[in-house]
């Protein structure tokens, strides 16, 4: 276990060495994988907190629960407490069949026709918001609550929770592609960085092979050498993004103060943060793995 340990330390102190070496070049790569990486991250943040900005401004979505007009006060009462006790609602107020043909009548032009009806045409309701704004979970809720015996019709306020699940879906879709044509890239510059080096060390390389070394104790170094580039790369990206977040914030802050809305941008969460962090390292390491096995079947004998 400290012979494989040793040789472990050696090759990450030599790949240290490697990239202090060459300060400029190793700057310029890991700076086009931190540009490279910040891209889909960024955007993917972005569409996270649209998310969070748009139940600001739309509010959560809402269920209208028309009920039978022969239901009397004991059956109202009844539903109000099953709407309490459950889980998927967070709350709800009732209109009464009064209020609601009052705010009709304010609302429209049409109070002379209503004066004229022989009885209110309109039923109680209850106004209803959900917990999971959600259309899946919404449309659970209107099928559940639609079964009660008290209610005659169950409206939906879901449409644009639909658009807006359709344009994140899509927005998710687009940062997936864009972050697997960058990730190519990222894999490509590894690649040919780790080549160069190879180039510049490959007398080296077949002599250390003649002496016995094997593949795998002359490509350690290449590996550490492309991850420690990746997972660099990786936290100038997280840099970049949080340097983006704080200048926008500060402007978006003054636009929500005109709402009366007190938000914040979100950054990436620890979870995502680490997980750009080993997924950065793991490309570098993956292109600098090809590139030193490219070689390796070059200078082989046949």
């Amino acid at each position: 276990m400290s012979a494989w340990l040793s040789h472990h330390f050696h090759a990450f102190a030599l790949a240290i060495k490697r990239l202090a070496g060459a300060p400029f070049g190793s700057l310029l790569s890991i700076g086009v994988i931190g540009i490279a990486f910040s891209l889909p991250a960024g955007i993917y943040v972005m569409l996270e907190n649209l998310q969070a900005l748009s139940g600001r401004f739309s509010g959560a979505p809402q269920l209208s629960l028309f009920l039978k007009l022969e239901t009397n006060q004991d059956q109202v009462a009844e539903l109000e407490s099953r709407l309490k006790q459950n889980p998927n609602v967070a709350s709800f107020r009732f209109v009464s069949r009064d209020q609601a043909i009052e705010q009709f009548r304010q609302g429209s032009e049409l109070a002379d026709v209503l004066d004229g009806l022989a009885r209110n045409p309109l039923p109680d309701a209850f106004v209803i918001t959900a917990k999971t704004p959600s259309p899946e979970a919404l449309e659970g809720l209107r099928a559940e609550l639609g079964k009660l015996p008290q209610v005659e019709h169950v409206q939906v306020d879901s449409d644009w929770a639909r658009r807006l699940d359709a344009l994140l879906k899509l927005g998710r879709l687009a940062v997936l592609m864009l972050a697997a044509l960058l990730s190519f890239s990222v894999v490509a510059v590894a690649f040919n960085i780790i080549r160069l080096q190879i180039l510049t060390m490959r007398d080296e390389i077949e002599v250390a092979k003649l002496i016995g070394a094997t593949n795998r104790f002359i490509r350690r170094p290449f590996l550490y050498f492309g991850a420690i580039q990746g997972i660099v790369g990786g936290a100038v990206a997280w840099l970049i993004i949080s340097l983006a977040i704080h200048l926008i914030d500060e402007q978006l802050e003054q636009l929500m103060r005109l709402y009366e809305i007190n938000f914040h941008l979100y950054h990436l969460s620890l979870e995502d943060s680490l997980s750009l962090l080993l997924f950065s390292a793991w490309l570098g390491w993956t292109g600098a793995w090809i590139s030193v096995s490219n070689h390796f079947r070059q200078i082989e004998p046949r």
